[in-house]
């Protein structure tokens, strides 16, 4: 069955209001978030749109000589639950601010 674009909307926009907070990660985060490096940080989500897509930016402080492959999203600052993640498009090594760019599509 296909999703309406209502509803499309309405479910990306659901993951927009559960995943608050992005890190970054030295290696895969998994299923779990494993491998945080640094502080979480909030997610500034744009609204939703008809096409079932929603885009969100965080700056996030990489401390020197770390190097960091993957983000994940969580649904708090500190402890929480771990929501999705996955890899950058490159490494990044610090120090400096990654602005790590998240597109999500509901399809």
């Amino acid at each position: 069955m296909a999703k309406s674009t209502v509803m499309k909307e309405a479910l990306a926009v659901a993951y927009s209001v559960k995943a608050t907070h992005a890190s970054l990660h030295t290696a895969d985060p998994g299923t779990t978030g494993a491998s945080p490096t640094g502080t979480r940080v909030a997610v500034t989500w744009t609204t939703g749109s008809s096409d079932g897509q929603v885009s969100g930016t965080a700056a996030i402080t990489v401390g020197s000589g770390v190097t960091v492959t993957h983000a994940g999203l969580w649904d708090a600052s500190t402890a929480g639950n771990f929501c999705d993640g996955g890899a950058l498009p490159g490494s990044y090594t610090g120090p400096g601010t990654y602005t790590l760019t998240i597109t999500y599509t509901e399809s």
